[in-house]
């Protein structure tokens, strides 16, 4: 997952020189603390002469200043083997050249020409890289086997990290404690054991987060690990000032102090406190004293409520102050919320909002009112026409009587049919040819052969002889049959 330097902490870059990832690679530390050169592009003017001093990467991003008084050319990301502090040489990795480290020594306050500072001696050899990888894998070993040799002695001490030096001739432990250690008997079992000169390192428990890595609660590396490289104290100030619960488990980082990145919003919420007003006692009412409850800072509301009331009441930090200003005057106004007059009333939602729906159905109901209104003077002035479905034929001198009525007021006979039977067109024809009977609007077909009502048959007889009928239904001229 890491490049061969990465896991030491070497130089990973963006460049070819670099391991190859493009600092993409972070279980190792490629990305741990990575400068940017943005001036290695630039053309220098010919008469410029370039700064010997070059900075360099070792394990767990630890940086130092060594002077390139041979003028090797030089990259980001490249191998170098520089002289030890003590005795021998050790391998590291260019992280930044040119006028940018001059930089860093003044923000570090190193002077230029400090003895502290030591030659590069060459470019690292295949060689020396192996070697120096060699060393590198027999940390993880020395560092549990060290541990254990602290639990035997019993000692208040926590090693987090070793470091071979590149030649195998000293390697260096890292250790948090909080209180002193002495460690004169731990030093000489580890040098009898391993057989190279010990140096013990103490460093702060932010400085072992930093080396360790890890990921923070905010889902990123740590910062530590990444680009912070001052630590500054952190207070629990911090945490109240931007209304943060005071919870050690949730304010506490990786390192177990409180997290760094309290301090990075600090001056902002420092800022915009100016405009909130301080409460120091509660707002005095007629209904009650309320209490602070929440403030927000940067939308500036506060919520107050009374003794035993659940409800929160918001209010402007401007309706606060006025209250304040009131309760120094001895006076208590009636509730919490400013007075609304009439004019202050804010108006309905379908007065502000254009296209109302309520607006469009006004329009369309009187719309339908004046088409009303112009339809009714034109239907008054002209007369009604009346339209009869059919002209009643005259009814004939010799017409019989029309039969009287039914006892629940219905006609009988002939009468029940419409007047305008006679006038309809005829039937299709059947099977032989002849016409069909026209079928009763009010009486049902008769069933069997398909013959009519005997109340039809003698209205049609009588139409046609003209004559009047007798009981039974014959021509009154015609001698009864013996």
């Amino acid at each position: 997952m890491a490049c061969s330097s990465c896991s030491s902490g070497g130089g990973c870059s963006t460049t070819a020189a670099g391991c190859g990832s493009k600092g993409s690679c972070s279980s190792g530390g490629c990305n741990r603390l990575n400068v940017f050169d943005w001036l290695q592009d630039l053309d220098l003017p010919v008469d410029f002469k370039g700064f010997d001093i070059v900075e360099i990467r070792f394990k767990g991003g630890r940086k130092e200043f060594f002077r390139n008084a041979q003028h090797l050319p030089l990259v980001t990301g490249d191998a170098v083997v520089v002289e030890a502090a003590g005795n021998g040489w050790h391998l590291g990795h260019v992280s930044l050249k040119g006028e940018l480290v001059r930089l860093q020594m003044r923000k570090k306050k190193v002077p230029l020409d400090s003895k502290d500072i030591r030659p590069i001696l060459r470019v690292a050899s295949p060689q020396d890289v192996e070697r120096w990888e060699a060393v590198r894998d027999l940390e993880t070993g020395t560092m549990f086997r060290a541990r254990s040799v602290v639990d035997e002695l019993r000692l208040k001490m926590k090693l987090s990290d070793v470091e071979y030096q590149a030649d195998r001739s000293r390697a260096t432990f890292f250790y948090s404690a909080e209180d002193r250690v002495d460690f004169r008997d731990l030093i000489k079992r580890l040098a009898e054991e391993f057989r190279v000169r010990v140096e013990m390192r103490q460093i702060s428990l932010r400085h072992e987060a930093g080396r360790l890595g890890g990921i923070g609660s905010c889902g990123r590396e740590l910062c530590c690990s990444t680009w912070l490289t001052e630590f500054k104290s952190v207070s629990t100030t911090a945490a109240r000032y931007q209304n943060l619960s005071l919870n050690p488990a949730k304010l506490s980082g990786q390192c177990g102090r409180l997290k760094c990145c309290l301090n990075y919003e600090l001056d902002t919420y420092l800022q915009a406190l100016k405009d909130i007003p301080q409460v120091q006692r509660a707002l005095q009412t007629e209904k009650g004293d309320a209490f602070l409850q929440k403030t927000d800072i940067f939308k500036k509301k506060m919520w107050f409520a009374f003794r035993g009331d659940n409800n929160w009441v918001m209010l402007p930090t401007e309706r606060v102050r006025e209250i304040q200003e009131m309760n120094k005057r001895g006076e208590k106004p009636e509730s919490l919320l400013p007075p609304v007059t009439e004019e202050e009333r804010q108006p309905e939602v379908s007065a502000i909002v254009e296209g109302s729906l309520d607006r469009l159905d006004d329009k369309i109901k009187a719309n339908k009112r004046a088409k009303r209104k112009k339809k009714r003077p034109e239907a008054s002035a002209e007369a009604p026409v009346s339209t009869p479905r059919r002209e009643q034929a005259p009814e004939a001198p010799n017409a019989p009587a029309a039969p009287s009525a039914r006892a629940d007021g219905r006609p009988r006979g002939a009468a029940a049919k419409p007047a305008n039977r006679r006038h309809r067109p005829p039937r299709p024809t059947g099977e032989a040819g002849e016409t069909r009977p026209p079928r009763p609007e009010g009486g049902t077909p008769s069933a069997g052969n398909g013959t009519e009502n005997r109340s039809e048959r003698q209205g049609r007889n009588g139409r046609r002889g003209g004559g009047r009928r007798n009981g039974g239904g014959q021509d009154a001229t015609t001698p009864p049959a013996v």
